[in-house]
C-alpha cells in the first residue's frame, strides 16, 4: 500500500521543493533589496518607482517555482482531475526535474537580491544610470531562466 503512493509521494515533493525553495530565494532577496530600497526612499521619495523596480526583480525566482510546481501538479493530476498512478522512480524522476528551479532559485534570488541592493545604490546616487544599474541583476536572472528552462522540459519530457 505504502509503495504504492510512493510514487506521488515523490512527485509532489518536487513541486514543494520547486516552490519553496525558489520561493525562500525570493524572498530573501526582496528583503535584502527592499532594505537598500527603503534607505534611498528615506532620503529621496521621487526615487520610488525606480527602486521598486529593482526590489522586484529577485521575485522572479518564486514565480519561476511556481510555475513548474504548477506544471508538475497538472502533470499528475493533481490539478484538473484524478491523481494518475506513479510508479516511484517515475515519481523520482519529476523530484529530479523540479530541482534545478528550486536549487537555482533559492542561490539565484538572493544573489539577485544583493545584486539589486548594490544597482539600489547607484540609482540613489546617480538616477540617469538606472538603465545600467539593472543589467547588473539582470546577469543573476539569467542562470534562474535556464533552470526555468531544463526544469519545464525535464517534467514535460518525464511519461505517466
Amino acid at each position: 500500500m505504502i509503495l504504492e503512493s510512493l510514487g506521488i509521494v515523490y512527485a509532489l515533493l518536487g513541486a514543494a521543493c520547486a516552490v519553496f525553495l525558489a520561493g525562500a530565494g525570493s524572498a530573501l532577496g526582496v528583503g535584502v533589496a527592499g532594505q537598500a530600497a527603503s534607505g534611498v526612499v528615506s532620503e529621496d521619495p521621487s526615487k520610488f518607482a525606480k527602486v521598486l523596480i529593482m526590489q522586484l526583480l529577485p521575485g522572479t525566482q518564486g514565480i519561476y517555482g511556481l510555475l513548474v510546481g504548477f506544471i508538475t501538479l497538472s502533470k499528475i493530476g493533481i490539478i484538473g482531475g484524478g491523481a494518475v498512478e506513479i510508479s516511484p522512480s517515475t515519481g523520482l524522476l519529476i523530484l529530479a526535474a523540479c530541482l534545478p528551479i528550486g536549487i537555482v532559485g533559492l542561490i539565484s534570488g538572493k544573489s539577485q537580491g544583493k545584486t539589486a541592493a548594490a544597482a539600489i545604490g547607484i540609482v540613489a546616487k546617480k538616477p540617469d544610470q538606472f538603465g545600467k544599474a539593472m543589467l547588473f541583476p539582470a546577469m543573476v536572472e539569467t542562470y534562474a531562466i535556464l533552470a526555468l528552462l531544463i526544469s519545464i522540459l525535464a517534467v514535460s519530457g518525464i511519461q505517466v
